[in-house]
C-alpha cells in the first residue's frame, strides 16, 4: 500500500508506451518532462527510453501502459517478455521496486551484473550517486575474490556499495560493504595477556 502512494505522488497520470527493442518508448511530450523530472529512463535523441524494470515498476503500480505488437500487455505477460532476454529481469525488478518505495530515485549501474546507481533523496539532478546496489539472489554462490573486485572499484569510484540480497519470498535486505584489511602480526607470540 505504501508503495502505491509514494506512486501517487509521482506520476499524475497514466503514462503510455510502446515495447521497442527491450526498451519502452514514450512518445508523449508532456510524459517525457515528468518522467525525466522523476528519474525514469533516458533520452536518446527525441526518443525517451524506459529500461524493463523502470516500465515494470510502474505497470506494477498502475502508472503506465504498455504495448506490443498492437496489444497492451499485462504486468505478467511484460515480466516473461523480459526474462525472454534477461535472465535477472525479475531480480532487476524486486531491487528497483524496493530502491523506489523507498523514495530512492535508482538508475542504470555500471555493469557488475544486477547494479544500480542510488541517489540520496533529493539529490538527483544536482549530486552524483552516493551507492551503488548490486543485487544477488539468495542461496547464489560468490566467489570472495569477485565481491572484493566488486566492491573495490565502487569504492574508487567514489561510491559507497551495498548488497541487496533478495530472499526467496522476494524481501530485498541491504548491506552496506566497506574495505578491511588484516595486518599480518608476526609478533604475536610476544603479545602480553
Amino acid at each position: 500500500m505504501c508503495d502505491l502512494i509514494v506512486m501517487s505522488e509521482e506520476i499524475e497520470y497514466i503514462v503510455h508506451g510502446e515495447l521497442i527493442n527491450g526498451h519502452i518508448l514514450i512518445n508523449d511530450g508532456k510524459a517525457i518532462d515528468e518522467l525525466s523530472k522523476k528519474g525514469y529512463g533516458d533520452k536518446e535523441g527525441k526518443k525517451h527510453l524506459l529500461k524493463i524494470y523502470e516500465a515494470l515498476y510502474l505497470l506494477f503500480n498502475n502508472k503506465i501502459t504498455v504495448k506490443y505488437k498492437n496489444k497492451i500487455l499485462e504486468f505478467d505477460q511484460l515480466v516473461n517478455t523480459s526474462l525472454k532476454n534477461d535472465d535477472e529481469a525479475w531480480t532487476r525488478f524486486l531491487v528497483y521496486r524496493d530502491l523506489r518505495s523507498r523514495g530512492y530515485i535508482v538508475k542504470e549501474g555500471f555493469g557488475f551484473g544486477v547494479d544500480f546507481r542510488v541517489y540520496e533523496r533529493g539529490d538527483y539532478g544536482s549530486k552524483p550517486a552516493k551507492y551503488v546496489v548490486f543485487g544477488i539472489n539468495e542461496g547464489i554462490e560468490m566467489k570472495l575474490e569477485n565481491l572484493n573486485s566488486i566492491t573495490e572499484q565502487i569504492a574508487h569510484m567514489g561510491k559507497e556499495p551495498v548488497i541487496a540480497v533478495i530472499e526467496r519470498r522476494g524481501e530485498v535486505i541491504y548491506y552496506k560493504v566497506s574495505r578491511m584489511r588484516f595486518l599480518n602480526n608476526k609478533n604475536s607470540s610476544d603479545t602480553n595477556l
